[in-house]
């Protein structure tokens, strides 16, 4: 059998990587077309990005909020309002009667909104009742909402005093440090403006105030309050010029999500899918080529933009609700596809991702446009229609005729750039797009499927021997291969990919890269202490060289990563690691308030204890939201195959949340209901007319 022989490895530029080592120059070569990017993603270089763990962050993209548990707006780190990637507002210090209130209460309402609390004690002698409470209600959209509330037995007049200023920095400006000072403010209409070259942002106040002082950037009012009184000021800012309005938000009525529910006897399934759902449809993105399409953007704060891998993963694993997201997302992409003569024809572009010390940085390009032909076959089985599939087809074909001209007449998929290496991670996607898009190929009788079949057997030969490391515990998936045949032995969670085959027709998952006796030990060692933290899966086992808690990609729990474990262990037969994997996100994501982060560390689960944030995590993130749904949709196993008009149930047996429905799913385009017994027996409740259960 061939194996890899280049005879040395390449020096990989670590340029310009983002809080999780994401650089935004694409790894496809001169001549890219880079994807477009509706709001910037945030560049790091070398500078430690503000600490994000602890902010409430909202989120209705284009626009963010981002604060800190006191309310007020200072300017310091990453506070203030954003949209479309640029800080519109920086500061907004609320004072009465001269003073701050006391901040008491912080709490997320919905992802696009956060109300914060305050109290304000008036009394000459100094009781210990406050006299006023002031709630704000903070939206994701540039509003801002102050309410004053008297609980004093007598009248109050209170005068009060918003302090604004703005920077109109980058986001990514923000981040490293390089957001400089405050811009002069005019007074404009009821309310105040900055201007710089790149545009203009304008704060309006109603009611408008009694005065404006446009040097401090100051509005007051004068506001009486009876006892039991309130009084309100609602501040809007928004961006102009330079294309600050070009970006349009998607409405939750034009969601392509589908409004799912959960119940369960475990009450933390409801709260994770709906959740889940709305931080996806917060992170929803228009295409400003298309605007019809959507997707999703990376996550908050870091990157409110296209990032082509993940939007594809999170669109994958949100197909239980619908297809509408996945095919918006597959257009997007389809356009930023290099086309014409040479080696990366086909290629679709995406910045290259650090994987830690023992290897170059991936090329996320790569792994997108070996996810592409899998969503849009997947997308087919769970109903995406065939003028739709028909019309992403050769976009589908280009991908897969990249594949094989990438691989040419060896056995691996490499890095793009000479020399390797060999992953793991790659020859999985590699094996599973040759296999679903044979399958669609065939389909629709295009060319090609039996040369893609018979090369993912020869690599699943050759895997099976070239990348298993027998050890005394039984072997272990090699990480890579690198030139000359030497393999890296460190076992990470990169080795769920190997458990995500994918689905084919009539409810069959794919065949993978590992046999039968490989996949169940690999199934022992993500069960075993080393790599389940008792919150979810490790990115690398705590017993591997370089192993940090807090590496994103060496140590930490990606609950991406985590997820498709579960749901690749579940369908190989394993339901008590599964069990134990999903039980442990489950806790976790009740600790974050069923809003997960991307990621957080590897620490031990202890009793009474919780996990430990991750201070630059993304939250919420795509993936991570979109993996709330996967997780669930596994306990009930739907295997849909819509052009065959069949739905096949595989739950997981062992009821591990015991019972659980799931009502408002779509299946073959209309509503699908499912309910999972505590004894494991599946039931369809809704489902579309003519829709068969399969064997």
């Amino acid at each position: 059998m061939p194996s890899p022989t280049p005879s040395s490895m390449p020096s990989v530029p670590n340029s310009d990587p983002s809080p999780f080592g994401r650089s935004a120059q694409p790894s496809i070569g001169r001549g890219a077309v880079p994807a477009p990017q509706p709001a910037p993603v945030v560049q790091r270089g070398t500078v430690t990005p503000p600490p994000a763990h602890a902010a409430l962050i909202c989120v209705a993209l284009p626009g963010l909020a981002i604060s800190t548990q006191q309310g007020q707006l200072t300017g310091h780190g990453l506070e203030g309002f954003y949209r479309s990637g640029r800080r519109v507002l920086s500061r907004c210090r609320l004072r009465v009667a001269g003073r701050e209130p006391l901040a008491v209460q912080a709490w997320m309402v919905a992802p696009d909104q956060a109300r914060f609390v305050a109290v304000l004690s008036l009394s000459a002698d100094g009781g210990p009742d406050p006299d006023v409470l002031v709630e704000r209600m903070r939206y994701a959209d540039g509003t801002e909402r102050i309410t004053l509330r008297s609980a004093a037995g007598r009248p109050l007049r209170l005068p009060v005093e918003v302090a604004l200023g703005t920077d109109l920095a980058e986001l990514g400006a923000v981040a490293a440090g390089r957001a400089g000072p405050d811009l002069p403010a005019s007074v404009h209409d009821s309310g105040m403006r900055w201007s710089c070259a790149t545009g203009h942002s304008v704060v309006t106040a109603d009611p408008p105030p009694s005065d404006a002082l446009a040097s401090a950037g100051l509005l007051r009012w004068e506001f009486e309050l009876p006892p039991g009184g309130t009084r309100s000021v609602e501040l809007k800012v928004r961006r102009a010029g330079a294309g600050g309005g070009a970006i349009r938000a998607v409405v939750r009525g034009a969601s392509p999500l589908a409004p799912a529910r959960a119940a369960s006897d475990d009450p933390r399934v409801a709260t994770l899918l709906r959740t889940s759902i709305e931080d996806l449809q917060a992170l929803l993105l228009r295409d400003p080529a298309q605007p019809s399409d959507t997707h999703l953007a990376g996550g908050a704060p870091w990157r409110c933009g296209l990032a082509p891998a993940e939007a594809l993963a999170a669109a994958r694993m949100t197909l239980p609700l619908g297809t509408r997201l996945a095919a918006g997302t597959l257009r997007t992409l389809a356009r930023t596809q290099l086309v014409g003569a040479g080696p990366r024809s086909g290629l679709i572009p995406g910045p290259r991702r650090q994987v830690g010390a023992r290897l170059p940085p991936s090329c996320t390009g790569q792994e997108a446009t070996l996810l592409f032909p899998v969503v849009l076959a997947e997308a087919r089985r769970w109903g995406l229609s065939e003028p739709e599939t028909e019309e992403l087809l050769p976009a589908a074909e280009r991908c897969l005729q990249w594949l094989r001209s990438a691989v040419g007449d060896g056995t691996y998929l490499g890095d793009p750039h000479p020399g390797g290496p060999w992953r793991c991670e790659t020859q999985a996607h590699a094996h599973r797009a040759a296999l679903l898009g044979a399958d669609i190929l065939d389909a629709y009788d295009r060319g090609g499927g039996v040369e893609l079949r018979q090369w993912a057997e020869k690599m699943r030969t050759a895997f099976r021997e070239d990348f298993w490391i027998e050890d005394r515990g039984g072997g272990r998936p090699a990480a890579a291969r690198l030139p000359g045949g030497r393999l890296v032995p460190h076992l990470g969670s990169g080795g769920a990919h190997l458990l995500d085959t994918g689905l084919l027709g009539a409810g069959t998952p794919a065949p993978g890269l590992l046999d039968m006796v490989q996949t169940e030990q690999l199934a022992r060692l993500f069960g075993g202490p080393a790599m389940d933290s008792g919150w979810g899966l490790r990115s690398l086992g705590v017993k591997e060289t370089g192993y940090n808690p807090f590496g994103h990609r060496s140590g930490a729990v990606r609950v991406h990563e985590t997820a498709l474990a579960v749901a690749g262990l579940a369908a190989a037969g394993h339901e008590k690691e599964a069990g134990s994997l999903l039980l442990g996100v489950l806790a976790a994501a009740e600790t974050f308030g069923h809003r997960l982060p991307e990621m957080y560390a590897g620490e031990q689960r202890t009793e009474g204890g919780s996990p430990v944030p991750h201070p630059t995590a993304c939250r919420p993130a795509a993936t991570a939201a979109a993996a709330g749904v996967l997780l669930l949709a596994t306990l009930t196993g739907i295997r849909p195959d819509a052009p065959a008009r069949t739905v096949t149930l595989r739950p997981v047996r062992g009821a591990p949340l015991g019972e659980i429905g799931l009502t408002g799913l779509r299946v073959a385009g209309a509503p699908f209901s499912v309910r999972v017994s505590r004894l494991g027996l599946a039931m369809v409740e809704e489902a579309a007319d003519g829709l068969q259960l399969g064997a």
